[in-house]
């Protein structure tokens, strides 16, 4: 049974920064993606960042690219998610996304 466990999430002022972790279990990854996404309040999910996770290579959605990192554990089955120069538009919950599986979410406020 695929699980997906996020952790990490919180307040933070404008400019500061927060580490989101996935920690992946009961699957295979092999070559496959494994990413972020986050949902703002009445706005519909969106993808932030994917990683391949024998690779490593790496996707970036517009708003966060040069802001968020994503980098991944292979021993661990865990996946990251650097996040700095927060803004309030980052405020969301976050949610790590493997195959047709989600997390249960972590919330991220962006506020002063």
């Amino acid at each position: 049974q695929v699980q997906l466990v996020e952790s990490g999430g919180g307040l933070v002022q404008p400019g500061g920064s927060l580490r989101l972790s996935c920690a992946a279990s009961g699957l295979s990854l092999a070559n496959y993606l494994i990413g972020w996404f986050r949902q703002a309040p009445g706005k519909e999910r969106e993808a932030v960042s994917c990683i391949t996770f024998r690779s490593g290579s790496t996707y970036y959605a517009d708003p966060v690219r040069g802001r968020f990192t994503i980098s991944r554990d292979i021993t661990r089955k865990a996946v990251y998610l650097q996040m700095t120069s927060l803004k309030p538009g980052d405020t969301a919950v976050y949610y790590c996304h493997y195959g047709a599986d989600w997390g249960q979410g972590t919330q991220v406020i962006v506020s002063s």
